[in-house]
């Protein structure tokens, strides 16, 4: 075998570390709601951190933040723990 210098097939080298959180970001999002396509992500990245911000319905924020913020808490700790191994801060927060 051959060590080569080209990037693995389906990997996309100009990706940001923020896009891998929130592709993981977007699917447990798109699993809890009724209405996926109301849903948008908005990623703003900075030398501090990404913040990633899920807009979606009305009916369906409170699905995605769960009682007692529970489950919005769970996909911070879900984002926040992928961001450390692609080596980013990670804010994740629900806007409406």
């Amino acid at each position: 075998m051959e060590a080569t210098d080209e990037a693995p097939t389906g990997v996309n080298e100009s990706e940001l570390p923020s896009d891998k959180v929130c592709d993981l970001v977007e699917f447990i999002v798109c699993g809890l709601v009724d209405d996926e396509d109301s849903v948008t992500l908005d990623v703003t990245d900075s030398e501090a951190g990404s913040l990633i911000e899920v807009t979606c319905s009305e009916q369906d924020a409170g699905r995605v933040i769960g009682r007692k913020g529970r489950t919005i808490k769970a996909i911070r700790t879900l984002a926040r723990a992928l961001g450390q191994r692609v080596g980013t801060a990670v804010e994740v927060e629900v806007v409406g």
